[in-house]
């Protein structure tokens, strides 16, 4: 049976004065876990990884594991070189994770066989299941399908964590479609790209990986739960009604906007992001909170 996904939310590390805030990330989790979101992705793309040394990412995997109070914790252990790739394997099983997520990072381009390669050194390290990351506008490197099911074939890889699909319906079916047959029977997939989601799990996907759900979470259950009741037209339109926030992802990139959103609600401290990032310029950040207020974020939210 395919690994349970549902609803993963993948919260900011915000920062202060280009410090870990680790006190507003400790609430951010805490806050996830009580939302009722079925797992949360501690140090994805959205939790600035990739900015991180190990001993900040070895110290927020640990406060990640006990603010979330029992919901399951997936530690993202990316890097550019496989021995660093290790080193946050152990710490992250160290520290308690549910599931480790494995991005394949590329400074230097990767090919099929570089990231077979990290795959299986990675597994054979391996006490709990692995999330296979496709984001190849984050890490440069891009999944075939063949490669997909080699890496699948590998020990605890559990489950796949896609980039968006097909707009339309009957184009993502066919391409979960594909993606089954070319798949052991018991990996999941899981969809990301948020404005995909709802397309995405109608069309058979498994659970959804959701940035935005780190942030906004009962905004995110707003068209996860009708997803999982098989409603796929309510959970379209719960999607169509954050319309203004997926173009504002499209425009600016979901990172940026994400910090802004739990900025303007007060989640997190201004100017959370890691330099070099500045984040969004004021009139950027006045069009975000345009968009709070007209979705009734705070009300929902806060």
């Amino acid at each position: 049976m395919p690994m349970r996904i549902g609803l993963s939310a993948f919260p900011l590390t915000p920062f202060h004065e280009d410090a870990v805030d680790e006190t507003s990330f400790e609430r951010l989790v805490s806050r996830l876990a009580r939302s009722g979101v079925d797992s949360i992705g501690a140090l994805g793309s959205t939790g600035s990884y990739a900015y991180l040394t190990r001993e900040e990412r070895s110290r927020l995997g640990r406060v990640a594991v006990e603010a979330a109070e029992g919901t399951p914790i997936i530690i993202g252990i990316g890097a550019t070189r496989t021995a660093n790739v290790l080193a946050h394997l152990h710490d992250a099983q160290d520290a308690g994770a549910s599931a480790v997520l494995l991005p394949a990072l590329s400074y230097q381009p990767l090919r099929d066989a570089d990231v077979f390669a990290l795959f299986e050194e990675v597994t054979r390290d391996l006490d709990v299941p692995l999330i296979v990351y496709d984001n190849p506008g984050t890490t440069h490197t891009t999944f075939t399908a063949e490669l997909y099911s080699r890496i699948a074939e590998l020990p605890h890889v559990a489950a796949i964590k896609i980039p968006g699909v097909p707009a339309h319906l009957h184009d993502a079916a066919a391409h979960i479609a594909n993606l089954r047959h070319q798949l052991p029977e018991q990996t999941a997939i899981g969809v990301s790209g948020d404005a995909f989601a709802a397309v995405g799990l109608a069309a058979g996907c498994d659970g959804w990986y959701s940035v935005v759900a780190g942030t906004l979470p009962r905004t995110a259950q707003r068209i996860m739960e009708p997803a999982r009741r098989g409603d796929t037209e309510a959970a379209r339109a719960a999607s169509d009604c954050l319309s203004p926030l997926w173009k504002l992802f499209a425009s600016h990139g979901s990172f940026r906007v994400v910090a802004a959103v739990a900025e303007e609600l007060g989640l997190v401290g201004p100017q959370c992001l890691p330099h070099p990032i500045v984040g969004l310029s004021n009139a950027e950040r006045l069009t975000v909170r345009a968009v709070v207020d007209n979705l009734n974020l705070r009300d929902i939210e806060v």
